[in-house]
Parts: C-alpha cells; structure tokens; sequence
C-alpha cells in the first residue's frame, strides 16, 4: 500500500491542476515562469523560430518585427529580437511581409489557360492565325469533337474593330473540319469555328442577356448556346489546371485567392484536392451554379477545411457583362455606341430575389457589376434583402455582419458610391483593370463619366476594397496591380493613356500601404478571415513572402518588376527563386513542368479583363 507521503506528492500535480483551472493563473507568475531559462528552452523544443531582417506584421501591436515562431500551421509569437547580437542580426536575409492573397482570381480558368492557346495581345488577324496553327503543331490531339482546340485573349479591336467569324478560322487544311473555341479577352464573348456551329440548332434562338454580333461569335448569356455542347475537360484534366495554376501562382507570393465563381462538380474536386499534401493555396470559393443566376442549394455545401486551404461560404452572381464589348449595363448609352446601353444578365426582380435566398440560407453575396446600371441594381437588391435579413437592425449593421461585395465596382454613379459608403458594402477592385482600360474607357463614357464614376479607388477607400487582379484576363502578378494602384500606370510599360508618366486621373491613387492593404488584410475581412490570414500574429495561418529589398524602400519602377525570393504557406515553403528544385515535395511538379510548354514571354494578358 503506498505511504501517505507518496500518495500526497503523487496528488500535488492533480490538486495544483485544479486551483488553476478555477482560479487561473496571476499575470506576474506567467510572466515570471515565460522568463525562466530553461521553460523558454522546453517551449522552442515545440516551435520553430524564423528571423528576417524586417517582418512587416499588418497588424496596429506591433507593425514592424523581427522574428516569429511556427507551431504546427500558425504563428505562435511575433516579437523584436532583443537577445541577439547586432552582428548576428545583420547577417540575416530577407524583408517578410504576409502572404498576398488575390481578391478576384479564376484557379481553373488560370491552368487552362496554361494549356490553351494564348492570344493576348495579338495585334492583328495574322497573328492570331500565327499563335493558334503554332499551338496546334505542338498539340496534335486538339480540335476533336472529345477535345476541342481552345484558346483565349482575342480583342476585335486588334481587327480594325470588326468582329471575326467562323470563316476566319479556316486555316489552311491544319484547320479543317477542327473543332475550335476561342474567348475573348474579357471572357465575355466566344469565337467558335464552322464545326462547332454545325452542331447548333438552326435556326440559332434569341437568348435574353445575350447576343450574337457576327457568325461565330457569341456574346454573355448566348454562350449558352454553344456550351452545352461543349466537352468539359477531364477530372484528371482539371486537377492538372489546378495545380499548374497554384504553382505559378505560388512564384508571385500569392498565398490566397478568392476564387470568383466556382460550379458544383469543381467545388467537389477542390475538397477532394485540398487534402492532398501538394495543395499549396488557400482558396475562397464563390459558389456559381451550372446556370447562371439561380439558385441551387442542393448542390453546393459551405465548406472549411482544418486546414483552412478551403472556404466556401459565398455564392457568386453576375449583373451584366463587360465594358470592352459594350455588355456592361450602362443608366445612360455608350457615347462611342448611342444606340446601346449594353446588357443586364438577369433582371432587377430576380436579382433581389436571388440575392435574398442566397443570403437567407447563409450564403455571403457577391454581384458582379460593371456598368453604373448594374452596381445600381446591385445596390437595391442588398438593400432589399438587409429588410429580411435584418428586419431590427440598420443597413450599416446588417452588413457589417453579412459582407455583401460588388465584384468589379467598376463604373459607379456619384449617388450610388455616396450609398455604398454608408450602408458599408464591400468593393472588389482590380487596379490593372484601369489601366488596361485607359486607352478606350473615356471613348466609351466620356469624360465627364469616366471622371465621375469610372475606376474609382481611393473614392471607395473608406470601405476597405479588396484588391485584385482577375486572372487569368490580367496578370496575377499581385506587384503590378500594387503599381497601378499608385501610380494609375499601366504596370507592362510605365505609362500612361497619353504614353506619358504623369499617370491616368491620379486623383484616384492609393499609398502603398493602401495597396497593400488591399491584397492581404482587406481580403481576409471580405472572406470573413479577420486574424486567420493576411497578417503575421499570433494564431494567424503561417503565410509569409520573403523579398530581397522592403517595399517602400523600392522605386516605382523596380516594383512593377519586383520578385518573390520565397513564399510560405502554413509554415511550409511552396516556393524558392531560382525555382523549387531544392523543395522536395515539388520535385515531382518541376519534372512535370520541364516537359510541358511555356506561355511565351510578354504574351501575357493587357486589355480589359472581367468575369
């Protein structure tokens, strides 16, 4: 039988236990038992400490760091180094800022873009002849009925302003009897060959929110037409554009993305991917049905993973179409096109009413919206869906707590931004969509529209807007969109509309920290991840980028032009310059990559980009 000296030293642990979990334990203790040699010893046998040179933490306690500790996939301690010798700290490496997210980005359309033809900024019809019979000697198994050949970044304006048609796809004998796609450059419009219109009803039907400018062309909700016949790639096709995209995605520091409208099947095999240990991105997925603008809960689930790589929690619809082919909706017509307004996608009772069921089952709401019509509409449906949502509360308040965003927010009038101010809905902005637009924008509203209403951004930076690049249609570099946030540049060639520096109606620029802002913690307020992601503290997903230089020691000019050194995601690296070879878990994706072709250097997006 055990001595009562035993039993009473055996027991001490378990009665201390318990006085603590009652009473707690006193601040001076804690501080003294955090300050003893050997427990901070026993503590970093269960962390890992990173130390930098600066960390930029985006946080009001303590800005500016200079190490963290990592436990598990979490910071579990930010703080100035206050042990270490000057010599020590000045032979460390690298300025860490939090892993960049994308606040309106497209992950599949991104990797089948890698995989397609690309046509951004083709200049003339003989190129884009050019680029696609290149493409098809290199993919041999394209153009069948199982496989269509597909490519995207086309602009009529790059043909005289003339629509293409069907013949023009008519390529020699390469191109007979091939079956062919092509979007638009802003996704708005599709360009198909004789063989896919073979396989249309004839004659073709009137689609409302859609329209047909040209044979073979098939603009917003008459896509439609031409897509239910459309091959969809392979579940083995799918994961090969997932995971493409999040690798070249990952080599720009982006950590995150919002992904800007995601149908049932896709969000499925997102789940079934994001458990898998080469997922290297946190996505937070719009939920889009199959068809466009209704409601169907029965097939999308909200969704958060453990491991925080998937959210899915929002629903995505769509109000018009896009300014450079004249769909987005517009209170007054094109001044280049007086007979059009361009188009609503869905009408004012549908979308409130959508806007309501959604928000209703829980679901937060985001509208596309380009033309002043559209982000009008946009406006009354949360309006009207804050009624039913919260019937005791004010519309500020009601929001507050459901997040309603407007994707794009693009053309807006005076009366409209003065209603989003107060009711405190969220816009989603891409910075490189201004200055892709600034050589046509003013010819299609005008100047005293495109003054009052069109691209604004620090007009709207009372609301937090996320920022964003909508790739694949513009670059995802996220250091570009930061460069036209404050200079209203175009981030390719450092000009202007005019071909000068001065920068296009600079009275919307943003600071730097502004920008940054807008690509790490806004987008995690928008995606109701406050604390979790976009900054370095405590309890906060471990995504950090590492740079050669800080940020605001950086001219303009190198910024538009500036690298990742590494980036982390969940206190793992996913990414190294020169390349992730010395990364074992992507050696495998490098061997992959190595035998598959590469977009070819500057033929990447640099017109209008909306979807």
């Amino acid at each position: 039988m055990p001595s009562t000296s035993t039993l009473f030293w055996t027991s001490l642990p378990i009665l201390l236990a318990a006085f603590v979990y009652q009473v707690g334990v006193p601040a001076p203790i804690l501080k003294l038992w955090d300050e003893i040699l050997v427990i901070k010893i026993l503590k970093q046998l269960f962390v890992t400490t990173y130390c930098y040179k600066s960390v930029r933490t985006h946080t009001n306690g303590l800005p500016l760091a200079e190490c963290f500790t990592v436990s598990g996939n979490k910071f579990s301690n930010v703080f100035l180094d206050t042990t270490s010798f000057d010599v020590v700290k000045e032979g460390r490496s690298g300025h860490v800022i939090p892993g960049l997210w994308d606040g309106h980005g497209h992950l599949m359309q991104y990797g089948e873009l890698l995989d397609s033809a690309n046509l951004f900024g083709a200049e003339n019809m003989d190129e884009v002849k050019t680029r696609l019979g290149t493409y098809k000697k290199s993919r041999d198994e394209v153009g069948t009925s199982e496989q269509w050949l597909r490519g995207v970044g086309w602009d009529q304006a790059s043909f005289e302003g003339k629509w293409p048609t069907a013949a023009d796809l008519e390529i020699g004998d390469q191109f007979k009897d091939l079956y062919v796609m092509l979007d638009r450059v802003d996704v708005h419009c599709i360009w198909v060959s004789n063989k896919v219109l073979s396989l249309l009803p004839s004659p073709l039907p009137n689609v409302p929110g859609g329209e047909m400018p040209a044979k073979g062309v098939f603009c917003d909700n008459a896509m439609d037409i031409v897509l239910k016949y459309y091959p969809k790639p392979s579940k083995e096709r799918k994961t090969k554009f997932i995971k493409d995209a999040m690798y070249e995605l990952n080599k720009l520091g982006i950590v995150g993305v919002h992904d800007a409208g995601v149908v049932p099947s896709d969000l499925a095999l997102y789940e079934e991917l994001s458990k898998d240990q080469d997922w290297s991105l946190r996505v937070y997925a719009m939920a889009e049905c199959d068809v466009r603008n209704t409601l169907c809960l029965e097939d999308v689930k909200k969704i958060t993973t453990s491991s925080g790589n998937l959210h899915v929690r929002s629903v995505k619809l769509f109000a018009d179409g896009a300014l450079g082919s004249w769909g987005s909706a517009m209170i007054e017509p094109y001044s280049d096109k007086e007979t059009s307004s361009g188009s609503l996608l869905v009408n004012a009772t549908t979308l409130t009413s959508l806007t309501k069921e959604w928000a209703t089952a829980g679901y937060q709401v985001n509208i596309h919206a380009i033309g002043d019509m559209a982000n009008r509409l946009a406006i009354d449906a949360f309006e009207a869906a804050f009624k039913t949502l919260c019937p005791d509360l004010t519309p500020h308040m009601c929001q507050t707590k459901h997040r309603f965003r407007i994707e794009h927010s693009q053309i807006i009038h005076p009366d409209d931004q003065k209603r989003m101010r107060e009711i405190g809905i969220i816009p989603s902005i891409q910075p490189t969509h201004a200055t892709s637009d600034m050589p046509y924008a003013e010819k299609r509203l005008g100047p005293i529209r495109t003054q009052e209403e069109a691209y604004r951004m620090r007009s709207l930076l009372p609301l937090n807007p996320v920022l964003g690049s909508d790739f694949p249609v513009e670059p995802a570099n996220i250091f570009q969109g930061v460069y036209a946030a404050i200079t209203r540049r175009n981030p390719s060639t450092g000009l202007d509309a005019n071909g000068k520096t001065k920068g296009w109606y600079t009275e919307e620029t943003l600071t730097l920290e502004d920008a940054l802002d807008g690509f790490t913690i806004n987008p995690a307020y928008a995606a109701h991840l406050e604390g979790q992601t976009g900054s370095i503290e405590i309890g906060a997903y471990a995504d950090w980028v590492v740079l050669d230089e800080p940020l605001e020691t950086m001219d303009l000019e190198s910024l538009r032009t500036a690298t990742v050194k590494e980036t982390w995601v969940g206190g793992k690296m996913v990414w190294r310059r020169p390349g992730p070879e010395e990364i074992p878990w992507l050696r495998n994706r490098l061997e992959i990559l190595a035998d598959e072709p590469l977009i070819p250097e500057g033929a990447r997006p640099a017109r209008p980009a909306k979807f």
